[in-house]
């Protein structure tokens, strides 16, 4: 059994996640959280939330799973958001055709190679298909869209998409959200959510699935101005799986400071670079282990077609690595789409600090004359003639200056286009902000974080299975138990559970079976500590002898990692339980 399928076992047994409607014969690519994975599941966002966005001063929303297709026709999902499709011709079964290829050949980012060499990649190897082994030479590689299609309201007159990402419920916003943050760069706006994405091959568990969770940061900046607090993360080591080492033939892990890497060019954005830092310390805090651990950044082929340098966080499992976060400039893209296809302003209006004159090219052009010249397109003529004042007005230095219109030229006369350049004073000017984002997929990393914790020992002559989380991450955080449901062990446990409970603790109680079975059950879920109530904690009488007498108010606290046991005072608790998972104490100091 190798790592994934003990995870997937232990996950499925203890209540972690499983595939969902089972009952039903299931749908691959969708489970299902239990207890224990829920409970994860939420503290993973809840220490997400509270370093990318309280600590970081960050706005958060929650946007619609379901957007209207313009949105995805203006963010460019409709054209560009496929994966490649391989059909058996023998079975019929399909397949995504990257995976293939990387299954059976020593090609580790097959993702970012065009179809066609793919598909001569698959000839050459004469590589099978999965499902019944036939030959998948000579199939075409074709792309598939991976959006889930759906109708808003009844009939087809409205077509919209279950989002493939979180990002864009933020974009299409920013109007709006810009004014929340008085139009002030820069600001940051997260998000924690659902999204989809049809999958052709689920496989992995957790790792590709067609719904999941991503935790995404969209950080707005002024581009010629705003500059990260580099300062802040300039020590911290690393990993770094370049281009260049991917391509080179001895190439591997880098292990450089966001200074040092800043500073060799190897991160050519400081605001990546940033945010690189920050996530490492992160991730660690949430248990990945940074042995398994590197930040690899794509190659010009698998480039996002927004993002012009991008890397991805990825952790070991079973020999392979998987992406757990993607981290991008995603420059001016996004808003530039949207104003285009909205009509709307996506801008923000950045004040001088003094008012500045300047000059400005202007056209006026005389459409008595572009009318019968130009007929139905000279309203497009002049808009062509506008534009290019702006960007390019030496071209009204000679006699005639040409615009192009739908793929045509238009001559016109420099007299007629009403040229002139005038003195003009500005007290500011409007800028699309660029954006940086930091996308993580929030079951990747319960699957690494799990995968990364498990832990086989033997104890007391039997073998343990243990998940060494960290108590801030664990689903619960103390088991209480009475040493024996009798001569009321199991009334005071169950008071001191509901006591461990109202002061914010996540608590079970168990009182089945031997203690040692229930400290194994909650080992297996990673509990960090226990609490056993016995018959010193309430005092055990014999003939004669007063009960007050005997009682200590202690109980055992045991620790899950060790599985040493102390005596501490049922007084404060509360308070002791609570400094251990803040790491405020160390039990052996207890």
């Amino acid at each position: 059994m190798n790592e994934g399928e003990r995870l997937t076992e232990l996950a499925k047994r203890r209540g972690f996640y499983f595939p969902a409607a089972g009952a039903y014969g299931g749908a691959a690519g969708f489970w299902t959280y239990g207890p224990q994975g829920a409970a994860l599941k939420d503290n993973v966002e809840d220490a997400w939330r509270d370093r990318f966005v309280v600590q970081a001063g960050h706005q958060e929303i929650s946007a619609p799973d379901v957007m209207p297709e313009p949105v995805f026709k203006a963010s460019g999902h409709l054209d560009g958001f496929d994966d490649m499709i391989i059909e058996c011709g023998e079975c019929g079964a399909t397949h995504r055709a990257d995976h293939i290829v990387e299954d059976n050949t020593d090609i580790e980012e097959a993702e970012s190679l065009p179809n066609e060499e793919v598909m001569e990649i698959i000839a050459d190897h004469d590589i099978p298909c999965p499902s019944c082994q036939a030959s998948l030479a000579d199939e075409p590689v074709d792309n598939f869209n991976l959006m889930f299609e759906t109708n808003i309201g009844p009939g087809t007159s409205s077509p919209g998409y279950l989002r493939p990402e979180t990002a864009q419920g933020i974009f299409v916003e920013f109007p709006q959200l810009s004014e929340y943050a008085r139009n002030q760069l820069p600001f940051g706006v997260a998000q924690i959510g659902k999204a989809y994405r049809n999958e052709i091959s689920p496989r992995k568990s957790l790792v590709r699935v067609r719904e999941f969770t991503q935790a995404e940061l969209e950080h707005f900046v002024d581009p010629e101005e705003d500059e990260p607090p580099l300062e802040q993360v300039a020590d911290v080591t690393l990993p770094l799986y370049s281009g260049e080492s991917q391509e080179a033939e001895d190439g591997g892990v880098e292990r450089l400071t966001v200074r040092e890497a800043v500073d060799e060019g190897v991160i050519t954005s400081d605001w990546v670079a940033y945010y690189l830092g920050v996530a490492r310390d992160w991730y660690e805090r949430i248990g990945i282990d940074m042995d398994r651990f590197r930040f690899r950044q794509h190659l010009p082929g698998e480039l996002a077609h927004y993002a012009s340098d991008c890397w991805d966080a990825e952790a070991e499992i079973d020999g392979d690595w998987i992406e757990i976060t993607g981290f991008a400039y995603r420059g001016d893209y996004d808003l530039q789409k949207h104003a285009e296809h909205s009509g709307e302003d996506y801008t923000v209006f950045k004040q001088y600090d003094e008012p500045v004159t300047v000059e400005r090219p202007t056209v006026d052009p005389d459409m008595s004359y572009l009318g019968p010249e130009f007929g139905g397109d000279a309203g497009a003529v002049a808009d062509a003639l506008e534009a290019l004042a702006e960007t390019d007005p030496d071209a009204f230095d000679g006699e005639d200056v040409t615009v192009e219109v739908d793929g045509e030229e238009a001559t016109v006369p420099v007299e007629q286009t009403g040229f002139s350049v005038e003195e003009v004073t500005e007290n500011g000017e409007h800028i699309t902000p660029h954006v940086v984002e930091p996308s993580f997929g929030v079951g990747r990393l319960i699957y690494t974080v799990l995968a990364h914790a498990y832990r086989e020992d033997e104890v007391d002559g039997e073998e343990r299975t243990y998940l060494e989380l960290p108590p801030e991450q664990a689903p619960t955080t103390v088991g209480v138990f009475p040493l024996m449901d009798r001569d009321g062990l199991g009334e005071y446990a169950r008071e001191l559970a509901e006591a461990l409970r109202r002061a914010g603790h996540s608590v079970t109680y168990d009182d089945s079976g031997a203690i040692g079975r229930r400290y194994r059950r909650q080992d297996e879920i990673g509990t960090p500590y226990c609490v056993t109530v016995d018959y010193e904690s309430i005092g055990e009488p014999k003939d004669g002898e007063d009960p007050d007498d005997l009682r200590t108010d202690t109980v055992t606290l045991r620790e899950r990692d060790s599985t040493a046991q102390k005596r501490v005072s049922i007084d404060g608790l509360a308070e002791t339980v609570g400094r251990l998972v803040d790491g405020d104490v160390a039990f052996d100091d207890l």
